[in-house]
């Protein structure tokens, strides 16, 4: 999975609890003076404008107290949305039984997207049922990028 930066979960998380939201993950990518700070936050009810404008103002609070992050870059707090990203071996698990899109860092077998059902995780790996009915384990410190797949 690519590491948030810093630790910024553990600093992070308890602010985003406290407005009652939470905390779905984090992305850095990093652009020089255009890189994007991005977290995605949740709630049962879902995420409205003034939840994301709370937690920008709070957490842009934090960053500028510790610092944890060098350099330029622009913070955006956001929804997961229907594609909701997945970060946590937590997250695999919670969401077994979707489709998902994964992206590896490197090839497995020369392939390096994949898309199936997720079944969960199994000894490091994340396990997916292929459309011919097929199980892959990917493994999960090699994950890129995953989202759920929206059923429409």
């Amino acid at each position: 999975m690519r590491k948030e930066p810093y630790n910024l979960r553990e600093l992070l998380e308890p602010a985003v609890n406290a407005l009652g939201c939470e905390l779905v993950g984090i992305e850095y990518l990093p652009s020089g003076k255009h890189s994007v700070l991005r977290i995605y936050i949740d709630r049962e009810d879902g995420v409205t404008l003034d939840d994301c404008q709370q937690v920008s103002y709070q957490v842009s609070g934090l960053l500028d107290v510790e610092d944890p992050v060098p350099g330029q870059y622009t913070l955006e707090v956001s929804s997961p949305g229907l594609d909701r990203p997945l970060f946590r071996e937590a997250d695999f698990e919670r969401f077994a039984g979707q489709p998902v899109k994964i992206r590896m860092a490197l090839p497995i077998e020369g392939q390096r997207k994949f898309t199936g059902l997720l079944q969960g995780v199994r000894q490091g790996q994340v396990i997916l049922e292929t459309e011919d009915g097929s199980e892959i384990g990917l493994p999960l410190d090699q994950i890129e990028q995953a989202r759920l797949v929206p059923v429409v």
